[in-house]
């Protein structure tokens, strides 16, 4: 097949609104993004929310419904709702909007990690708001927890929801814990892979890397459907490469808030188009929202809760 899912994430928790003015905040802001990438090619839509005052990372579902409703009005893109959610939260908080919502995808961070942003005040010294330094900084001494006892509960409430998992693999580690879950029952083949690559934590950002993560995948699970996505400078080589082997991409904002070395991206949908015109170069085409809930088997627009 020549189609590609390509994925836009639109605003994330990793990056602050103080670095970059083009960040998206508001429910509207962050529906407006969405909107775009679907009319540039995108066929999913990464969600996170934020506070629509102070742009820190929320959990407050209703902001979540929402952003959801808002988009469902204007096209049907699918959207995957985050289950990472912002550093800091409760695990409770982070699955708080399957349930309500019980979308046709959703993140699902398959294991523990030092998730660091700390580096970030390297770069960044001025800040909009008084969070966003505290924010980074907390990170030299975090862990985003993601226990087996987590993933086995995360695992109910989607399989109760009708909620495919798209299970981000920060790690070779986790693909490990991918097997084991298939394993004892608690996951259901064929799964969607996300490789994450290049965040501080995590496996680094090389085509070596990613060939050894893919040929792990292959010998411990079998079949999959896979996609990549990559920090800051990496993003549009390491998608590029998934698309070359048959894999699928995502780009946005919140993995990278750049569209080339020096020029910051000024929407979502820039960085989409220009992936989109990667791909065709390629002879690939996008799929459409409507072909990529047939790809992953997603249970459909109609079934979902907002």
């Amino acid at each position: 097949m020549n189609k590609r899912i390509i994925t836009a994430a639109i605003t994330g928790s990793i990056h602050t609104p103080s670095m970059s003015p083009h960040l998206p905040i508001t429910p509207d802001q962050i529906a407006d993004e969405a909107v775009r990438a679907y009319e540039a090619g995108a066929a999913v839509a990464h969600i996170h929310a934020r506070n629509p005052e102070t742009g820190q990372p929320s959990a407050d579902v209703n902001l979540y419904r929402e952003i959801a409703a808002k988009i469902k009005s204007r096209c049907n893109i699918i959207l995957c709702i985050t289950t990472g959610g912002g550093l800091g939260m409760t695990v409770e908080q982070r699955v708080a909007a399957i349930p309500l919502l019980k979308p046709e995808l959703a993140s699902f961070n398959f294991g523990s990690l030092n998730f660091a942003l700390f580096h970030a005040l390297e770069t960044y010294k001025d800040f909009q708001f008084d969070w966003e330094r505290e924010y980074l900084a907390m990170t030299e001494d975090f862990i985003l927890p993601n226990t087996f006892k987590t993933m086995n509960e995360f695992s109910r409430i989607f399989q109760e929801n009708g909620t495919r998992p798209e299970l981000e693999v920060y790690d070779v580690g986790m693909l490990n814990n991918v097997a084991f879950m298939l394993e004892r029952g608690h996951l259901k083949k064929p799964v969607y892979l996300q490789f994450v690559m290049g965040i501080l934590g995590g496996i680094l950002a090389s085509p070596q890397n990613l060939l050894f993560m893919f040929n792990t995948a292959k010998d411990a699970i079998g079949d999959f459907t896979w996609s990549v996505c990559a920090a800051g400078r990496h993003q549009f080589n390491m998608c590029t490469l998934s698309l070359v082997m048959g894999g699928n991409a995502r780009v946005g904002l919140e993995d990278n808030l750049y569209l080339e070395r020096g020029v910051k991206a000024t929407s979502n949908a820039e960085q989409v188009q220009k992936i989109v015109r990667i791909a065709r170069e390629l002879g690939l085409e996008p799929a459409t929202p409507d072909e990529a809930r047939q790809m992953l088997g997603l249970k459909g627009l109609d079934k979902v809760a907002y």
